[in-house]
């Protein structure tokens, strides 16, 4: 299928959807599909998307996602390892296909004021609230948030009133089990109003094997003072195909952390973009990223330091193996304005193969005088020196490398602070890396 007759699928797609839902949403899904068709797919030849090509995606026939029986979601949910099915106390939504799965999720006791469920039941039930936010287009918006706008089914909606901390995590559940290529487009709004803490964990799983394409935007608005711990864990079937968009706005004295764990897929692509619109704004990006095989991984992110006094800290470390393929574009923006910035930046590869390759590009704009910023990246193998080290203590290589591999990984994977969480993922690397 060419990218034309794609696009014209597409529209096709977008003028036979169906179903009740906010009025005011009709002209905003018109306007963002306009703005999609206007600029199409990416290309390489976009600056942006050089080193990640996206015409299997563009020229693949991905029809709507189907309604699917519980069976084989329940199976994949009980897969995960962590989360309500796996005894860990939290607020569990489950999405199958890009639709809520209320039979499959489990609340719990939601505390007085606190907001969680259906972003499109949210958007009838409060339009005046939600209307200026999810037609709103950041300057960042790529063409995949456009058709994101257009497309989307469903999501999750999270809010936390002010002054609420919220013991348990939310654990937001994306699972697909589409028998036909598919896309699904989920769209997560997540409010933490004034003086509010919450934590938030989002997985992406698919059934082995499937062909579909995810294509993901959550926002996140921390009001001042608010607090938001955020963990994304991408484990798509190593078919499927992942683009997602992450947007944080930060106002005064809020601190949003955000880890990205990416495994899965085989083409995954992650624009997180945060922009600290008030002084004393504190963000924290982590990744990491493990991959191999034929797989294709790519983080581009923007810290947008808009006002004095605000704090970055970015750490992304990548494991590629096989003829797997990174790709990470770091940016922060330092604007005139804003003194007193304290930014730093790095980015950590190790390769496992020959045929593995990195394409690294952290960048620093800096348009004021007073700022502390420093930013790096290195791309290296595994130290044979370490490695005659440990195998001279009767140590097998293949066990030598593992225990290598994870300590370069534990810098990142260590900061995870949901417990279950972190355990789940260790365990489900040390297994990877043994394969």
């Amino acid at each position: 299928m060419s990218i034309s007759d794609s696009i014209a699928t597409l529209r096709d797609q977008f003028d036979s959807r169906g179903g009740d839902e906010a009025p005011w949403l009709a002209p905003v899904r018109s306007e963002a599909f306009a703005r999609f068709a206007d600029r199409g797919f990416p290309t390489t030849r976009d600056e942006e998307w050089r080193f990640t090509n996206v015409a299997p995606i563009a020229a693949g026939a991905f029809g709507n996602a189907a309604d699917a029986a519980l069976d084989e979601p329940s199976r994949l949910r009980s897969g995960l390892g962590f989360g309500a099915s796996a005894g860990l106390d939290c607020h569990e939504l489950v999405f199958v296909n890009g639709r809520f799965a209320g039979e499959l999720s489990s609340l719990g006791a939601v505390p007085e004021g606190v907001n969680l469920g259906s972003l499109m039941t949210a958007a009838s039930a409060a339009p005046d609230k939600l209307e200026p936010i999810l037609s709103r287009v950041p300057a960042t918006s790529t063409p995949f948030f456009d058709l994101n706008n257009a497309m989307f089914t469903d999501g999750a909606f999270v809010r936390v009133p002010s002054g609420v901390a919220l013991d348990w995590p939310v654990h937001l559940v994306f699972l697909a089990t589409t028998g036909q290529p598919a896309a699904i487009h989920p769209r997560n709004l997540i409010i933490a109003e004034s003086s509010s803490q919450l934590r938030v964990i989002e997985t992406y799983a698919g059934a082995e094997g499937a062909v579909y394409w995810t294509n993901a935007v959550t926002e996140v608005i921390a009001r001042e003072d608010a607090v938001v711990d955020h963990y994304k864990l991408q484990l798509e079937s190593n078919e499927a195909f992942h683009v997602a968009t992450m947007e944080c706005s930060q106002a005064r004295s809020s601190a949003i952390s955000n880890h990205s764990l990416s495994l899965g897929g085989r083409l995954a692509r992650h624009d997180i973009n945060a922009s600290l619109d008030g002084e004393g704004a504190d963000v924290t990006l982590n990744g990491l990223y493990v991959v191999s095989g034929k797989q294709h991984v790519d983080h581009h992110t923007v810290i947008d330091h808009r006002v004095p006094h605000c704090t970055s800290r970015e750490l992304y470390k990548g494991v590629l193996s096989g003829a797997s393929k990174g790709v990470f574009n770091g940016r922060v923006i330092v604007r005139a304005d804003a003194q007193k910035t304290d930014s730093r930046q790095s980015n950590k590869n190790l390769l496992l193969s020959d045929q593995a390759l990195v394409q690294t590009n952290p960048q620093l704009e800096i348009n004021a005088d007073d700022v502390k910023c420093a930013h790096g990246a290195t791309i290296g193998q595994l130290d044979d020196d370490m490695l005659f080290y440990l195998r001279s203590r009767g140590i097998g290589a293949v066990q030598a490398r593992a225990i290598l591999t994870e300590g370069f990984m534990a810098d990142v994977s260590e900061r995870i602070r949901i417990d279950a969480l972190r355990d789940a993922l260790t365990s489900r690397l040390f297994a990877q890396r043994a394969a």
